[in-house]
């Protein structure tokens, strides 16, 4: 990645932090206690008409191997 890139990147990922500040903390919250084997991740998003779609997934010992080999590239 070029430092062009890498500059836009970061300016991108402030604006976020500044538009979210708390999913930054509720992502170190996370990583803080660890995601374990059967844990269960939800996810939920709301359409401005108020529609909902959800899901959830149990994590398995694979995706953990898969989150720590992206983790370590």
């Amino acid at each position: 990645m070029d430092i062009g890139n890498m500059m836009k990147m970061t300016m991108a990922w402030n604006t976020f932090q500044k538009n979210h500040p708390k999913f930054p903390a509720f992502c170190q919250a996370v990583l803080n206690k660890g995601v374990r084997v059967d844990s269960i991740i939800e996810i939920a998003v709301t359409t401005p008409e108020g529609e909902r779609i959800e899901t959830n997934l149990k994590v398995k010992q694979g995706d953990l191997d898969l989150l720590n080999s992206l983790k370590n590239k």
